[in-house]
């Protein structure tokens, strides 16, 4: 294994992982004494060692079992989305100001005004964070964020293992970035969150050992619906209470942990004050945009048709 001590609590990186270490860590680095390592505004370092430390914290949570040549030439986008808003007021909004005060209706300008001031208060959107963009398409990366593996290692594992499938089909390649409307399916006996002590029984199976215990007990037999409503309760989703305030899906992620299956619904994106690619760091941070302005110097070069035939799967 290229870094076996992925949790060392010396370098304190914080990694995908819901390992009770790696929390330590990541508490340290939010809001433990490590903070003030990524705080520069009183320091001796020069621009290009704070955006060295910066790279080196966000490359250790995106990606970093993914060589950095190959992130940079394959999972670094050339250019960002224009996600600013637009100078001025747009066409809609002039409209219904116009036609609001035509109608002498004072609250819809007010809350027209209001919402314009605030977004312009927010500034321009957080689109550093989005240079991890193609690193959340990764299918290993939508296994750990839709809660069904313990860090992106294990789903790494999962799908090298042939325990995953990519729309109804067996898939073993974990660099594959998944495209819109894609369906993940984890064989539920690899899961970890459930239950592995609960074997799947039918409800014809449940309902023999009801009628055996009730014949036993002397009692009365159990409906099919009760019989049902237990089956349903076979493989509960158990994560562990130490994740309990830190667990979430990404909202283009929709998850069914009944089916144990999950859809990438679209790319992650951000607006003004809100970024939807999950960091430990601000999105609109110091951090954030000292990695950028690291990563921003490389240009991926012109590639040849045999670079271009060693690509990572790309399902657009």
């Amino acid at each position: 294994m290229r870094d076996a001590n992925i949790y060392n609590f010396r370098r304190a990186l914080p990694r995908m992982s819901w390992d009770p270490r790696n929390l330590y860590n990541l508490w340290r680095r939010s809001l433990g004494p490590l903070v003030r390592e990524a705080q520069w505004k009183d320091t001796s370092l020069t621009v290009f060692q704070q955006r060295w430390i910066s790279k080196r914290l966000v490359r250790a949570y995106h990606g970093d079992y993914i060589n950095e040549k190959i992130f940079k030439r394959w999972y670094l986008p050339a250019t960002l989305p224009d996600v600013r808003p637009r100078e001025g007021r747009s066409n809609s909004q002039n409209s219904v100001m116009l036609l609001g005060k035509w109608a002498k209706k004072d609250a819809v300008v007010d809350a027209v005004s209001k919402k314009q001031e605030e977004e312009d208060g927010k500034g321009l959107a957080p689109v550093g964070s989005l240079m991890f963009s193609e690193i959340e398409r990764r299918i290993d990366v939508v296994i750990f964020r839709a809660c069904m593996a313990h860090s992106v290692y294990e789903a790494r594992r999962m799908v090298v293992h042939g325990q995953v499938l990519l729309n109804g089909k067996k898939h073993t390649n974990a660099n594959t970035r998944m495209a819109p409307g894609d369906m993940v399916t984890v064989d539920p006996s690899a899961i970890r969150f459930l239950q592995e002590s609960a074997a799947p029984k039918t409800v014809s199976e449940l309902n023999d050992e009801s009628s055996a215990e009730s014949e036993e007990e002397g009692s009365p037999r159990p409906s099919v619906s009760a019989a049902v409503r237990k089956a349903s309760d076979l493989t509960p989703f158990h994560p562990p209470p130490y994740s309990a305030p830190f667990m979430f899906v990404p909202a283009y992620i929709e998850v069914s942990f009944a089916t144990c299956s999950a859809i990438y619904l679209r790319h992650p994106t951000a607006r003004p004050g809100y970024s939807e690619i999950p960091t430990p760091y601000h999105a609109d941070g110091e951090v954030v945009r000292l990695a950028w302005e690291w990563y921003s110097r490389v240009r991926p070069r012109i590639r040849s048709k045999r670079q271009m035939a060693r690509m990572p799967e790309n399902r657009r």
